[in-house]
């Protein structure tokens, strides 16, 4: 696996004021096809990851414990990095060029804040397709958290298959899930949130948390607007449908 780490770099297309990398060197459609062949590297095995080269600075007891599918531009991910410090959290993401830019802002946040309190050395991304390779990546019972946050709708019903949240991929998430891991969901389409809810309760191995469970979580107000996806439905007025549910 080849090492995300570029903090000795200088980020390709940065702000020189902020020297964070600029999305409009790193722009690609909105959706891509999880079923195509697309050209990837991946761990035969979780034993083959080298998780060292993505956290220089983990420990040799720790492991990756949140995993943030279709993680998009990393807002997300960044505000986890922050929320949790001593945890690790990965990325994982589709598309080449958004997954370049999520490398390239933590890179550039590490660099930025080498000095600081939080230093961004918990967070990582990797290039890779989470419906084909995820039991490539984690071992039973390793995840504490999952989170899919606006995933693609894939609106047509032909297209339902595609969707991240369904029934034959459902026990995989299962399975990398320790016992009261939770699963967070959260779109702004009403359609493909009661799909996910009617799924995910099918299952005889998740249940959905009450309202006042999912309220009481301190994830919870950063699942509106910590994402980029979901800031620009904050500012379009949109609505957002939230459902977390707990592996049992």
């Amino acid at each position: 696996m080849v090492a995300n780490s570029k903090e000795s770099e200088t980020v390709t297309g940065a702000s020189a004021v902020t020297g964070l990398p600029q999305k409009r060197f790193y722009r690609q459609r909105a959706h891509s096809n999880p079923i195509a062949d697309h050209s990837f590297n991946y761990p035969a095995r979780p034993e083959d990851v080298d998780w060292r080269s993505l956290y220089p600075s983990m420990g040799d007891d720790q492991q990756v414990q949140f995993a943030d599918i279709g993680c998009g531009y990393g807002g997300f991910l960044v505000t986890l990095g922050e929320m949790f410090p001593e945890k690790l959290a990965i990325g994982m993401e589709i598309r080449v060029k958004v997954s370049d830019y999520v490398i390239d802002r933590i890179a550039a946040l590490r660099l930025k804040n080498a000095n600081e309190k939080t230093t961004y050395q918990n967070i990582a991304c990797i290039r890779t397709n989470a419906m084909k390779y995820l039991p490539n990546y984690f071992q039973k019972s390793q995840l504490e958290k999952m989170f899919f946050l606006y995933p693609d709708p894939h609106f047509k019903r032909a297209k339902h298959k595609w969707r991240i949240i369904n029934q034959a991929l459902l026990s995989e998430y299962a399975y990398v899930l320790r016992k009261g891991g939770l699963v967070y969901t959260m779109t702004d389409v009403e359609d493909l949130h009661t799909w996910i809810v009617s799924h995910m309760t099918q299952h005889p191995l998740f249940e959905r948390l009450s309202d006042e469970e999912a309220n009481a979580d301190p994830i919870t107000p950063k699942l509106y607007q910590s994402s980029e996806e979901g800031a620009k439905v904050v500012r379009n007025k949109g609505e957002h449908f939230l459902a977390i549910f707990r592996r049992i």
